[in-house]
């Protein structure tokens, strides 16, 4: 495993590369996509990416938990996660290490 990261410039880099927009296009272009994906999951939607997976938000309920310092019970209030769940063509490409 590396320690790098896959960040945004690096995204609009490879669209700048791939695709022969400029450099701000392709910026705006990645920061335009990752907002609306980002929007919907805020609206509870799902988002689907084929060959990719599926992000989607879910309700958590209160519930007790406890300080495993102390053992005191402490009330976790109710929330909403994000979860990502990888397609079988990702997981299956993450498993043998393909690069591309």
């Amino acid at each position: 495993m590396t320690d790098k990261t896959l960040t945004r410039m690096d995204l609009s880099e490879a669209v700048f590369r791939e695709m022969g927009l400029s450099r701000n296009e392709s910026a705006d272009l990645v920061e335009a996509v990752l907002t609306h994906i980002s929007d919907a999951l805020v609206t509870g939607e799902q988002v689907k990416i084929s060959s990719f997976g599926t992000f989607s938000v879910r309700e958590k309920a209160a519930r007790v938990g406890r300080n495993p310092k102390t053992g005191e019970e402490v009330p976790i209030q109710p929330r909403r996660v994000l979860t990502f769940r990888p397609s079988h063509l990702m997981k299956e490409r993450v498993a043998a290490g393909n690069k591309r």
